[in-house]
């Protein structure tokens, strides 16, 4: 997987389904943080973005410290989902 256009697939995820109109995808920096002094998302945005990116990308973003880890940058992000790929899923008993 493309990490760089992973991480321009999140930018213009966050932009869309957090209504950040007028906001370009390509000016949110990588690195810089979500919250607070960064793009001042709020825990609402995270709990929106977390049901977006997890069924974008099939992935499971945990609450809790892992999920702050998750959650830190556009960069952080990217990386949780390549090191975190979707299971197999549940095995079917046989």
């Amino acid at each position: 997987m493309d990490v760089a256009a992973l991480q321009n697939e999140l930018k213009s995820l966050i932009v869309k389904e957090l209504n950040l109109e007028g906001r370009d995808p390509s000016s949110i920096v990588d690195e810089a943080p979500l919250f607070g002094e960064g793009l001042g998302l709020d825990s609402l945005d995270a709990l929106q973005l977390a049901m977006s990116v997890e069924e974008r990308w099939n992935v499971r973003i945990p609450e809790g410290p892992e999920g702050r880890i998750a959650f830190a940058s556009v960069a952080a992000l990217a990386r949780w989902i390549v090191e975190h790929p979707a299971g197999d899923g549940p095995k079917a008993a046989g």
